[in-house]
């Protein structure tokens, strides 16, 4: 079990997911008929006991919106984590908007959510590239990676101080149990390879209120950013207890 309490990132793009689908074309992200507001969300998320607010502004802008970033960076009284591509054009709102995190994941338009950790070994030098600029402008990068060694050491080579282990391969598994436990080993490995490496090691995808037990059981994990599951629970439920119960659960609680 952990010695320290982790943290909890909200992720709530899929709250603009819902905006989205109805109004696309409303030409703003709020006020009027527009609903939801994901800033509204996230302050609730905050209230409720959120570490901090991730969102993804994609290339295609699916779901975020650059005002939406905006407003948050604004707003909220935590640590805005802006998932990001290493795209220029995106790299460009980081750097004006700054935020406290960034963390770089891979994109494929064909997708309907981010699936399988950025290849940071086969383009070391354009991660690098990103996580130079980034760090120079104040914002900490983190690696969105799947727990292969290779992968762990090349982002401790492009000097990221942060990666975030891709939990997908190990939440898909959650009903083969054979399967389960092997992700669960190379979740372990690649934790414990990357505090050796000096790395801070946060992970992310896929963790619900059930699979959540086998992630806490993992030892080094620092934070663990989740969304579908809560703003999913968050509809039954609401938003306070939807984040209350995920983070009780983090730490320990039956």
């Amino acid at each position: 079990m952990q010695e320290e309490k982790m943290l909890l990132g909200v992720n709530i793009d899929h709250v603009a997911t819902i905006r989205q689908a109805r109004y696309r074309d409303a030409g703003r992200v709020c006020g009027g008929v527009v609903e939801p507001d994901p800033l509204a969300w996230a302050l609730a998320a905050e209230r409720a006991g959120a570490d901090g607010i991730t969102v993804h502004l994609r290339e295609d802008r699916r779901h975020m919106q650059e005002e939406d970033i905006r407003r948050l960076r604004a707003s909220i009284a935590t640590r805005l984590n802006l998932e990001m591509a290493c795209s220029e054009a995106v790299l460009a709102v980081a750097l004006d908007v700054v935020p406290d995190f960034a963390c770089i994941v891979p994109e494929n338009r064909a997708e309907v959510t981010t699936e399988g950790g950025l290849d940071v070994a086969g383009q070391t030098a354009r991660v690098a590239s990103f996580v130079e600029r980034l760090g120079n402008a104040g914002v900490i990068v983190s690696l969105f990676i799947d727990p292969d060694e290779a992968q762990v050491r090349a982002a401790a080579a492009v000097n990221a101080p942060f990666i975030e282990l891709h939990t997908g391969a190990f939440s898909n598994a959650w009903h083969k149990p054979v399967a389960r436990e092997a992700e669960l080993a190379r979740l372990s490995a690649a934790v414990k390879l990357a505090r050796n490496l000096g790395l801070t090691v946060n992970a992310g995808h896929g963790i619900n209120y059930v699979n959540i037990a086998d992630i806490t059981a993992l030892d080094g994990l620092h934070e663990l950013n989740i969304g579908h599951s809560i703003v999913s629970r968050a509809l039954f439920t609401g938003v306070d207890e939807a984040v209350r119960r995920m983070k009780a659960l983090m730490n320990g609680a039956a």
